[in-house]
């Protein structure tokens, strides 16, 4: 019989759904993989199911999935919800039955108006619901969700309750995604969900972080977040706790003395969910048998021949200094959750506001507080975010001032609640997304992206939506949305930096996204590898480990993926504020010795 430790999912306790969420790069994919392997070994039947956009999860399990449930393991299938697949297929179901019975025109017209990243939303939202409260939930015992970072998947909970209540108020049979009919359709499954959402006999939510300020702080916000959405029955499980072999080494005594201030912060919320944690391992947890090895409390560490780092990298320095000799335009952070992108745009930033640059710092990521990064004002930098409630109020406003102005009762009526569809929100976020951009024409404007999915899915809406808006009546479409698609395009003022650290999943995530942007003409400006224990000196045997496991991923970064990659090192002091931030783009050997 199988032993689970402290840490790990009860299998005679474990509710039928299990979400793990939390900030990206905490350890969600492999806690929630190694939860459900667990929970199979155990002899029941578990489905594991990642929501996330840029899913991992093929990685992790050492398979290829797809949206249609494979198994993995004697008990244990999986699958991806794919967003792009499930549009399509929401789109035939809603064009298909129209086909031979409307115009030609009339479907092209109602196609174009199903193109958008809503239409891909509810589809993902769709699959999702199905596996809670459809037939597709039927013959597992278990059912556990790899979710997207924290923001991605507040906006995919919220769903349910949001287009529950837009069903029960829309009188018109349409919305933004076509007509109303295949949503009806839902209404059962999509009220079962929230139900089930809020029922802690049903479904618990597994809170992940690591023993880091920044990660606390996500999950502490996300715990309110979803307690106020409903949700409540909630554990936290504290992933990579680090414990030195011996006192006296500089870098272990550090990085254990930041995990311990970090702790005593979030002391409060600490105390108000039930808690656990899991060791820091020295390997990258990858493949059926190291997933495993997470259900045990100690870890064997190997000792493989170390390999050397041959790739060539440049400072940040200069890195700076050709961002600044560059001009104005926007520099953006983009790359898997959690591998630093908020820190390395507020060190950007200031950077180039030292420099005596007007710059502004922002950010498209819902969880995000680029503020908290800074800690303190800096001249010449200005601190702003594109805040979704705000701006689907603003959007909301503008449209009935300029569309509602010639309209009688009946369509005043129509229009309001046309605007009340979950919709309107991804319009409001695109719309201020495309102005953050044009400021870029004034100023260096460093944008702070969400995590790589929910980004694409940004980028992707700048074509979507501008055709979109340009065939609504309701939105003129503005200048800063038409100029959007060429500015991103434009090398001269957008500078993509792609973000990552030495390991599997970021470094192949970053690498996709690199392809990606390239497929949609932006071609990225620089790499930079975040938190390396390269050339640390540690001689604790765990970050050795560690610093021999990376190598590998910065010789693939610098001599097949980038032609221009800046390495920044671990850093003593957990980087933030004015100091901590130049820290981190300082001399390596000065900023972790």
């Amino acid at each position: 019989m199988t032993t689970f430790p402290a840490y790990a999912v009860d299998p005679g306790t474990a509710t039928r759904y299990l979400f793990f969420t939390g900030k990206g790069g905490v350890g969600k994919t492999s806690l929630a993989s190694a939860t459900a392997l667990g929970l199979s070994d155990a002899g029941r039947r578990v489905l594991l199911v990642s929501t996330d956009p840029a899913s991992n999860l093929d990685e992790v399990l050492g398979r290829s999935l797809t949206r249609t449930a494979q198994q993995v393991s004697d008990s244990l299938w999986a699958l991806n919800i794919n967003p792009e697949a499930a549009a399509e297929e929401y789109r035939e179901r809603v064009l298909g039955p129209l086909r031979g019975v409307m115009p030609e025109h009339a479907l092209a017209s109602m196609a174009e108006s199903l193109s958008g990243s809503c239409t891909m939303e509810i589809a993902a939202f769709d699959e999702f619901a199905a596996l809670i409260a459809g037939s597709d939930a039927t013959g597992f015992d278990h059912i556990v969700f790899d979710t997207a970072p924290t923001g991605h998947t507040l906006r995919l909970m919220g769903l349910a309750r949001a287009w529950d209540s837009f069903l029960d108020g829309n009188t018109t049979g349409a919305s933004c995604l076509g007509p109303l009919a295949g949503l009806e359709k839902q209404r059962e499954v999509y009220s079962n969900t929230v139900a089930a959402l809020g029922d802690p006999s049903q479904a618990t939510i597994v809170l992940v972080s690591r023993p880091l300020t920044s990660a606390f702080r996500e999950a502490r916000r996300a715990s309110g977040d979803l307690r106020a959405i409903g949700i409540a029955n909630q554990r936290l499980i504290i992933n990579g706790i680090f414990q030195p072999a011996q006192p006296g080494d500089p870098v272990a005594d550090a990085l254990a003395t930041r995990q311990s201030a970090a702790m005593a912060e979030a002391g409060e919320f600490l105390r108000s969910i039930p808690v656990s944690s899991v060791p820091l391992r020295g390997s990258h947890l990858v493949g059926l048998a190291r997933l495993r090895s997470l259900l045990s409390e100690s870890e064997s560490l190997a000792t493989p021949e170390p390999e050397r780092f041959l790739g060539k990298t440049e400072s940040a320095d200069a890195l700076i200094d050709s961002l600044a000799a560059g001009g104005f335009g926007i520099v953006m952070t983009m790359g898997k959750g959690g591998v630093g992108k908020t820190t390395v745009a507020a060190a950007v930033a200031c950077a180039l506001a030292k420099r005596g640059l007007p710059v502004h710092l922002t950010t498209t990521d819902p969880a995000a507080h680029v503020a908290e990064a800074l800690a303190a004002k800096v001249p010449g930098l200005t601190v702003g975010r594109i805040d979704p409630v705000l701006e689907t109020e603003l959007y909301r406003q503008e449209v009935l001032r300029t569309a509602g102005a010639g309209l009688d009762a009946s369509g005043l009526s129509l229009l309001e609640e046309d605007l009340r569809s979950p919709c309107t929100e991804e319009i409001a976020v695109f719309r201020a997304f495309a102005r953050e951009v044009a400021k870029g024409r004034e100023k260096f404007v460093v944008l702070d992206t969400a995590p790589t999915g929910h980004t694409l899915l940004l980028l992707d809406a700048s074509e979507s939506y501008s055709r979109q808006l340009d065939k609504q009546a309701r939105s003129e479409q503005t200048e800063d949305v038409r100029g959007l698609l060429p500015r991103l395009r434009d090398p001269a003022f957008t500078r993509v930096l792609l973000v990552t650290i030495p390991e599997a999943t970021p470094v192949h995530e970053a690498a996709a996204l690199q392809d990606d942007l390239r497929r949609a003409g932006i071609e990225p400006y620089a790499w930079i590898i975040n938190q390396s224990f390269e050339g640390c000196g540690s001689l604790d045997p765990l970050l050795r480990s560690r610093e021999n496991a990376e190598r590998h991923f910065l010789n693939e970064v610098t001599t097949n993926l980038s032609h221009r990659t800046v390495l920044l090192h671990w850093q003593n002091i957990e980087p933030a504020g004015e100091i901590g931030l130049a820290q981190l783009l300082s001399d390596p050997v000065e900023s972790t010795l």
